[in-house]
């Protein structure tokens, strides 16, 4: 059995015109930005994104916002300094945005990975965000219900993989990638190597191959160095320097931290 699929292009085959993809990371740590290119040369449209953040400058996420496939996202922080491409497209009219607070995000997309049919928060109560909800007093104080938020699909980034979606993540990057994976019908995971069986020491393994269905290695990214996100022009910068320098792209390559954030 292999979940591994040979490139981008089949990874992301089948995601539909409608679909509600989870896309993980915490703004660019863990973002699986080769699979977002991939799903907007793909084409799908009129997608509902469940991820924290809105997008950072004009790649991944941001360029999917950008390409005017979204029609609503749900995040816990969709503004910051370099969310321009959100902030132009929210007030032109053309996306929808529900906003959640982040441990309320979290909890609700583990939930539907654990079965959990609803649960009660006292986050958001007496805001904009109990409107319409149901709300319950337990011990003297105040709570709102909150129900599960479910994907037809998740892209996720992880560092390292088995044939059977066996994943391991890098530091910061792990965070959402976990309980996504668990809360959608169909899960797509980029992974910088696929590793042989038996090469996980299975007491690092964070999510189980049960939550992957296809799993896509991408080698190490062009847009990450020394485990720091450098954008296009900074990895078109680092190629260059390491075709006039190849003794210090070897350095580059002996000292990178293998847990670093990507």
């Amino acid at each position: 059995m292999s979940k591994v699929r040979p490139g981008l292009e089949e990874a992301v085959a089948g995601i539909e015109d409608g679909s509600t993809v989870m896309i993980g990371g915490f703004g660019r740590a863990g973002q699986p930005v080769e699979l977002i290119d991939a799903l907007i040369a793909q084409g799908a449209g009129d997608l509902t994104v469940v991820s924290n953040n809105a997008g950072n400058g004009d790649l991944g996420l941001a360029a999917l916002v950008g390409s005017g496939r979204v029609r609503k996202i749900v995040c816990s922080f969709p503004r910051q300094s370099d969310s321009y491409v959100f902030d132009a497209t929210y007030r032109a009219g053309e996306i929808e945005l529900e906003l959640v607070p982040q441990g309320n995000l979290a909890e609700r997309i583990r939930a539907a990975g654990a079965g959990i049919g609803a649960f009660y928060t006292p986050t958001g109560v007496g805001t904009l965000v109990a409107e319409g909800k149901e709300t319950r007093t337990i011990e003297g104080r105040d709570y709102i219900l909150e129900y599960p938020i479910r994907a037809d699909w998740a892209l996720v980034s992880a560092f390292k993989a088995d044939r059977w979606g066996n994943l391991v993540y890098r530091k910061t990057a792990r965070n959402f990638g976990p309980i996504m994976a668990a809360a959608a019908r169909t899960t797509v995971v980029q992974v910088d190597e696929v590793v042989e069986l038996g090469a996980l020491d299975p007491e690092a393994v964070v999510t189980p191959g049960l939550f992957v269905d296809r799993v896509v290695a991408v080698g190490e990214r062009a847009w990450m160095r020394n485990g720091a996100f450098v954008g296009v022009s900074g990895a078109a910068g680092a190629a260059a320097g390491a075709a006039s320098a190849p003794g210090t792209a070897a350095r580059d390559a002996g000292t990178r931290d293998a847990g670093a954030a990507a």
